[in-house]
């Protein structure tokens, strides 16, 4: 069976997310994603009234035109987890496609509010749930995709295996290796331990290499719940104000927030829209259980009067938990920052970034900003309660050692990102250009003619 890979983007950058695997005439596509920095750097653009083509001409969707060069039907869109660098473009260029999106149900939930959100492309493709350990039928020809638990920085993330007669292609992204989670399952390593030994193996790994050159293995999200845990706990008896912020959709992480709030005498509430879609939308779906008194406020207008109920029943008695951690210009801690809020900052008042800054020239210099404007307010920032959602190099080579590919392909990253991961593929026998391929965005790849 001749097996092709396209890898259309995600290849010269973090973000945008989109790979192709054409297996005989069966066609898979893995993830449709955003480039959050390419919207960011334009101020005031609105993507949700924009054309396809103008967005893939600015870097801020997969310009998809390679899929041309397939010579097979696409049969399932199967996007990983629900970040937007990996479901952000399902509204804009799923139409494109006679295709289901097959996804875990969180994901499909966020995916549905996507589409819904924004019907300028009239995005019809059928929605279809499946859970992590399940698979199911690609075409007529022997080929199955299977959803393997993995653990990210959100609920419900899966590695998907695409099982073909000439070996399984594994989709690596996005993943770090928690044993010990605080939401969900732990990743499922006795699973690509399987994988790489059935049948024909692994003929192909893609692989995410976000922090490929950062040495040691990244911690559980255990070590991050008791970092924060700590920090808060060492503020109860403080009397001004406190405000948090994190990764709107990193569920663990705001669970572990509220239960610290109400155990220093706190009342937390959640502020800012993708702050309540996410955790709302985790606790109707059962996947997290919040106090019945947890307030979530999104629209603007609801976060001000929240603001002023704080500040007139005193700010020592509530713990904000607020969208913003990256400088984000419309973000609620930015506005806080510049003095757009009821909320009033003092001297000596607390900021807990529960996230560290993506690593990317425009998020870095919105964060720098954001943390300046605070200190000018007087506010005193703590950064970093975090650990990454991504492997360091000891897990990689975990992986490697599982699965044993007989191809790799780094993405996730730039030339550069790349570097250490094809290193320390270099250390286990593979080569450059034999069996590690180092992409662009755009190109075609074949493994099996």
């Amino acid at each position: 069976m001749e097996i092709e890979i396209a890898t259309i983007g995600g290849y010269e950058e973090v973000g945008r997310q989109m790979t192709a695997v054409r297996a005989g005439d069966d066609v898979v596509i893995f993830d449709m994603g955003l480039n959050l920095s390419q919207v960011l750097i334009h101020d005031n653009v609105e993507t949700e009234r924009m054309h396809s083509l103008d967005l893939i001409d600015m870097g801020a969707i997969p310009d998809d035109r390679v899929m041309s060069d397939l010579e097979g039907d696409v049969q399932a869109i199967v996007p990983t987890h629900g970040h937007l660098d990996h479901i952000g473009a399902i509204s804009k260029l799923a139409h494109r496609y006679n295709a289901p999106v097959v996804a875990t149900p969180f994901t499909i939930e966020l995916v549905k509010q996507q589409i819904q959100s924004e019907q300028k492309f009239g995005v019809e493709n059928d929605l279809i749930k499946m859970d992590p350990g399940e698979s199911m039928t690609i075409g007529d020809h022997g080929v199955e995709l299977e959803f393997v638990n993995v653990t990210h920085s959100i609920i419900d993330a899966i590695n998907p295996v695409l099982h073909t007669p000439e070996g399984a292609i594994v989709y690596g992204l996005d993943k770090r290796m928690d044993h010990t989670p605080v939401l969900g399952d732990p990743i499922d390593m006795q699973r690509f331990r399987e994988i790489g030994r059935e049948g024909n193996g692994v003929l192909c790994y893609i692989e995410d290499c976000t922090n490929a050159n950062k040495q040691g293995r990244t911690p559980s999200e255990r070590v991050a719940r008791e970092h924060l845990r700590d920090v808060l706990y060492s503020m109860e008896d403080y009397d001004g104000g406190i405000v948090a912020t994190t990764f709107s959709s990193h569920i663990a992480r705001v669970h572990s927030l509220v239960e610290f709030a109400h155990d220093i005498g706190r009342q937390p509430v959640l502020l800012g829209r993708s702050m309540e879609k996410y955790s709302g939308t985790a606790e109707r779906l059962d996947f997290v259980d919040f106090p019945s008194d947890l307030g979530m406020f999104g629209h603007r207008k609801s976060v001000d009067r929240t603001f002023k109920r704080i500040m007139n029943e005193g700010k020592e008695n509530f713990l904000p938990v607020v969208t913003g951690h990256q400088g984000e210009p419309r973000a609620m801690l930015t506005r806080m920052a510049r003095g757009e809020t009821p909320y009033e900052l003092d001297d000596g008042d607390k900021i807990v970034f529960s996230a560290r800054v993506i690593p990317e020239p425009t998020n870095e210099g919105q964060r720098y900003q954001a943390e300046k404007l605070l200190g000018m307010q007087g506010a005193r920032v703590y950064s970093d309660i975090h650990v990454s959602g991504h492997l360091c190099q000891e897990g990689h080579y975990e992986m490697l050692d599982a699965l044993q590919p007989q191809h790799v392909i780094p993405a996730h990253q730039d030339l550069k990102g790349f570097s250490g991961y094809v290193g320390l593929c270099e250390n286990q026998g593979y080569a450059m250009g034999r069996d590690v391929h180092v992409t662009r965005n755009g190109n075609l790849i074949t493994l099996v003619d």
